[in-house]
């Protein structure tokens, strides 16, 4: 059997968190340890589809996330032209009839639903700290983790959730750095018009715009753009450089560009992914979520992946199977639907990031025929690989 009683878990965004809730749920004892030095995590918005919000349904927070969240009217995808002319409607598979097809929830929201839930069952956040060392002598009845304030913890289990520079992955694969995709994104809240219910993409010339409510009275503006050269941008100016770089695009989002001014909440991410090999574990410390397979956005399936990491370790370590076995068949069970959303997302990003005018213009005619089908394939396959 397993052995696991105690659980060290280090960072708590939406992996490590939901780990620590589902293991706790289960009677192990759980602590976490997070590098931030406060509980205040990026507060731009997120979406989560069905297969995500499935996860956290299992996990026993789904309700207080949609009541902070917004879920998507009719579960629809209207989709525009940069220029704001009406292209095509999708509609996203709904997991259960009870269960939104997409939610969209300020990143700060969704993190105050999981602290919420790790208070109430007792589970111990640890901030300003992360691992120095971790001592996993087989002959140990547990792993010793030498902490960045000095202190040493025990543990029958390290899981690794801090990220894409994971400490964690470093101290038990060595380094595996995280590859530039070529892309940044653009992130920006504003007020959410009554009328505004909906995901809006809009598909430019090499550059996508996407609007999505977050809450009641907020939704958030995305754009994904080319940027081979990973350029720095002075933070002071994000503002008005997200102004400008979106400057041809009209429509829905107009209004939102226009708005957007010192005062604005506006981030910039580079984006970068981890390829990282199988096993994702050694001994006894495994990764999940973006420490093993952090992938571009574009399918936005990032928290959807990270969650479904901590429900499936969670219900694997409730099994009476050796620990060894059990981390192997972890990330064995994992590995092939990460690596096809990783997959699928690179392509996607790399089709909206043509900037050859007239294959747009194909691309837009092309999805009128073909993009509900590949967003029900893209979803039958996920069902499929999570049998």
């Amino acid at each position: 059997m397993s052995g696991v009683k105690r659980v060290l878990i280090v960072g708590a965004g939406i992996a490590g968190s939901s780990a620590a809730i589902a293991l706790r749920r289960q009677g192990i004892d759980v602590k976490v340890v997070e590098k931030a030095d406060r509980w205040a995590f990026a507060s731009s918005g997120i979406f989560v589809y069905g297969n995500g919000l499935a996860s956290f349904e299992t996990l026993g927070v789904l309700p207080e996330m949609i009541e902070s969240g917004f879920p998507i009217e009719d579960d629809e995808n209207l989709y525009y032209t940069h220029t704001g002319e009406p292209l095509l409607t999708v509609r996203y598979p709904r997991p259960a009839p009870d269960i939104p097809a997409i939610l969209g929830i300020k990143r700060a929201e969704m993190h105050r639903v999981l602290k919420s839930h790790l208070d109430a069952l007792g589970v111990p956040v640890q901030l300003a700290t992360s691992v120095e060392q971790i001592i996993d002598d087989p002959a140990s009845p547990a792993v010793q983790v030498r902490l960045t304030d000095g202190t040493v913890e025990t543990a029958d289990l390290v899981i690794g959730a801090d990220g894409v520079r994971s400490q964690v992955r470093t101290l038990i694969q060595g380094e595996v750095a995280p590859q530039y995709s070529g892309f940044g994104v653009w992130r920006s809240v504003h007020a959410r018009p009554a009328w505004l219910t909906k995901k809006i993409m809009q598909m430019g010339i090499g550059k996508r715009l996407g609007i999505l409510p977050i809450s009641n009275d907020k939704l958030y503006v995305f754009g994904t753009v080319p940027a081979p050269d990973k350029p720095w941008h002075d933070k002071a100016r994000w503002p008005a450089l997200m102004r400008e770089t979106f400057a041809e695009f009209e429509g829905p989002v107009r209004h939102f560009l226009d708005e957007l001014n010192d005062a604005s909440e506006v981030l910039y991410t580079a984006v970068e992914e981890v390829i990282l090999p199988l096993p994702w574990h050694r001994g006894r410390t495994v990764l999940i979520g973006d420490a093993a397979h952090a992938a571009t956005p574009f399918m936005g399936q990032g928290g959807a992946m990270a969650v479904l990491d901590a429900v499936e370790l969670a219900r694997r370590l409730a099994g009476t199977a050796p620990l060894a076995q059990i981390l192997s068949q972890f990330g064995q069970s994992r590995f092939q639907m990460c690596q096809f959303v990783q997959d699928a997302s690179r392509a996607v990003g790399q089709a909206g990031a043509n900037e050859d005018e007239a294959a747009c213009l194909l691309r837009n005619e092309a999805m009128k025929q073909d993009a509900q089908h590949k967003v029900d394939a893209f979803y039958a396959k996920l069902a499929a690989l999570a049998v």
